[in-house]
């Protein structure tokens, strides 16, 4: 196929033409199939199925003797602290086992900055002419989503290849003191599926910022979820890092077991500085008496050890990998000689990432859903829903049946061209 920009008005008059009648054909197929959130499938959730009688009536105890039934241990079960510092690469006394979902987690932790003086700091936050963030785009909407409902600034800080562009992120936090912290998914991030260099986690870990009290809140979400787990990412552990160069209290990072177990049922963790966890106990203290430790104790008796959960993880892997090969190898063939869609091949986590001719993307999602293609809206991987070229679009293989991620896929590529054809004959036209 030749690029669209090289082909005659004619041809791609012709093209426009054919495209607008297989799309007309599509929609008379009444397709519903939907590709916008990355949750696990049912027989991802299967894997985890003995999880839900793992204890017997009489198990209730963790391996201290604690009574699990009851009230306390607010930081904890130490064997699933243990766990999570395995996966993490840290020390268990640096994990706080909290609640279900990493993402109430982060949000409280951004509340407690807001309401109280973390160490380093001169005052919470909340007391600030303004608060910044630093948001890598494209990135995680939820994050965005979280921060702009606590009235937070968001800036757009470009990702390469290699994680957020750093010469920015530098230049941005050593001159200005109201940015107080950076959103990261440095492992297989949302949704370019990109792994941090070992150069920019050091550079994040050493960067001098004008505010004392600015944080990385880095969410380890895809920490074990490779799709080629004989050839997996891996990043250095960012807490040691920010310790090695001198900012200790630098770093609050997430995890969770939502796409080990089941999503929403599962345990989250938070893993900081010494001098951190000293403030986030005290504040937790306010806050709650204990977590939910019958489900950590099953997820202790579930999960046993890193060896198993990465046993378990790779027959996620064998579920998901056939979907996401599928969907590169469509996009490949319909779309890689016509210059008008760029991705990268995911080697883990839960998206594609796609990048279309600029100003397409919006009408893209608007022709899919006509073809009853439910996509993620455009522009929800920028901060406050605005994708200034209006080309990112992120694609969520791992729910539907890999026929219906086939039939999604080969009916997105004809939105793609489409949109991308329409452009092209709009703006020739604009010009003359």
């Amino acid at each position: 196929m030749t690029a669209y920009k090289s082909q005659s008005d004619h041809d791609l008059q012709n093209e426009v033409r054919l495209l607008e009648k297989r799309v007309k054909d599509i929609q008379g197929q009444h397709l519903k199939l939907n590709m916008t959130r990355g949750k696990p499938n049912p027989d991802q959730l299967s894997l985890s199925s003995k999880l839900a009688n793992c204890l017997d009536s009489d198990d209730f105890r963790s391996e201290d003797g604690t009574d699990c039934r009851n009230y306390g241990g607010l930081e904890g079960l130490m064997e699933i602290r243990r766990l999570f510092a395995d996966l993490l690469k840290t020390k268990p006394d640096k994990v706080l086992v909290l609640g279900p979902s990493s993402l109430t987690i982060m949000y409280d932790m951004l509340v407690r900055c807001l309401l109280n003086t973390l160490p380093d700091g001169e005052r919470p936050w909340i007391h600030e002419k303004k608060i910044k963030f630093l948001c890598p785009v494209p990135g995680y909407d939820r994050h965005f989503y979280a921060t702009e409902s606590l009235g937070i600034e968001m800036i757009p800080v470009m990702m390469t290849e290699h994680g957020p562009d750093m010469d920015r992120v530098e230049a941005l936090v050593s001159s200005d003191p109201q940015i107080k912290g950076l959103w990261a998914v440095p492992q297989y991030s949302n949704p370019q599926g990109i792994t941090y260099s070992d150069e920019t986690c050091h550079r994040l870990s050493a960067m001098k910022t004008a505010a004392p009290d600015f944080r990385l809140f880095w969410d380890h979400a895809y920490v074990v979820h490779h799709l080629y787990p004989d050839d997996p990412s891996d990043i250095p552990d960012i807490v040691s890092l920010c310790e090695l160069n001198g900012h200790p209290n630098r770093v609050f990072e997430f995890a969770s077991t939502s796409k080990i177990t089941w999503a929403g049922s599962g345990v989250a963790c938070l893993v900081s500085s010494d001098e951190n966890l000293v403030f986030i106990r005290h504040v937790l203290a306010a806050q709650m008496i204990g977590p939910d430790k019958m489900n950590q104790l099953r997820h202790a008796r579930f999960l046993k050890s890193k060896e198993t959960v990465e046993a378990l993880m790779r027959q996620h892997a064998d579920i998901l990998r056939p979907k996401f090969e599928k969907v590169d190898e469509i996009l490949s063939r319909e779309l890689s000689d016509l210059a008008i869609c760029s991705w990268q091949k995911p080697k883990g986590g839960y998206f594609f990432s796609l990048d279309l001719l600029p100003g397409t993307a919006s009408e893209t999602v608007s022709l899919a859903k006509s073809c009853g293609i439910e996509l993620t809206p455009a522009g929800s991987t920028w901060p406050y829903r605005k994708d200034p070229d209006d080309s990112n679009l992120r694609l969520a293989p791992s729910f539907p049946t890999l026929p219906e991620i086939t039939a999604a896929t080969e009916v997105l590529t004809v939105c793609i061209r489409l949109a991308a054809a329409r452009k092209i004959m709009a703006d020739r036209q604009n010009n003359l």
